[in-house]
């Protein structure tokens, strides 16, 4: 499954959606993603799954990099 992380990366910062990041992330459950980015220190927003439609709909955008975590 992949995922959709919004997230600031300061985690000490309030976060600011002009500041707000984005990266996908392949993992077998929300808890899953988490794990795996526990040690980039991110201050985590949003994750969302995305199912096959929404997707195929992000790949289409130039800043769809699959993060290998």
């Amino acid at each position: 499954m992949i995922y959709k992380i919004f997230f600031q990366e300061i985690k000490t910062e309030v976060p600011v959606r002009e500041r707000t990041k984005t990266i996908y992330v392949e993992a077998e459950s929300e808890r899953d993603v988490r794990t795996k980015l526990a040690e980039k220190k991110y201050n985590i927003e949003f994750i969302q799954k995305l199912d096959e439609a929404h997707l195929e709909y992000e790949k289409r955008s130039k800043n769809f990099v699959l993060e290998n975590v």
